[in-house]
């Protein structure tokens, strides 16, 4: 019987990941407000039954999908700091590698990702989730200065913004001075 329960949540954790990864690809290809119980069980090929089953409301299956882009993206620079480490690299190259991917490759992803973070500067009830890839990236990187590196964070906001309204967003190589320059400002 154990089994079977176990089973069953395995399930229902699956189908709720994948309504929110659907929830990412309807914002990447109409914005916010092109998100609706009805959209995103469609992008998910799911009856509106479950995505309502899982999120009752819109603010709880937005509050999700930033939880969830928060966690990724913390997880991915968490890994990309580890490799940097391990190859004795202060991560310039690293950095400027996973902007050019962001405004390039995964451009639709980041712009969904901004737009959900813009959206809780108008909802309160968003904020601390917009808030908690900023709190797991300051609890994972151990900086002497915090004023550095909260600039050097504000500074890869910008890139990433700069970079989505670009025509053509900038290259890894292009991205590289700026980036060693925020990590160790003259």
């Amino acid at each position: 019987m154990r089994r079977e329960i176990d089973g069953r949540k395995a399930k229902g954790e699956k189908r709720r990941n994948e309504i929110i990864e659907a929830t990412l690809r309807v914002i990447e290809r109409d914005g916010v407000a092109g998100v609706t119980h009805r959209t995103v069980a469609k992008e998910a090929g799911v009856p509106t039954t479950s995505t309502t089953y899982h999120f009752a409301n819109l603010d709880e299956l937005l509050i999700a999908t930033l939880i969830t882009c928060a966690r990724d993206m913390a997880t991915e620079v968490y890994w990309m700091i580890d490799r940097a480490r391990s190859r004795g690299s202060g991560g310039a190259e690293e950095v400027a590698n996973l902007l050019a991917e962001a405004i390039g490759p995964r451009r639709g992803r980041t712009m969904a990702e901004y737009e959900l973070y813009l959206l809780a500067s108008r909802r309160p009830e968003l904020r601390p989730a917009a808030r908690r890839w900023l709190d797991v990236l300051t609890s994972m990187v151990r900086h002497d200065d915090m004023v550095a590196f909260r600039a050097f964070l504000a500074g890869i906001d910008g890139l990433l913004i700069q970079g989505l309204i670009d025509d053509e967003p900038p290259t890894a190589e292009e991205l590289r001075p700026v980036v060693d320059y925020l990590l160790e400002p003259r």
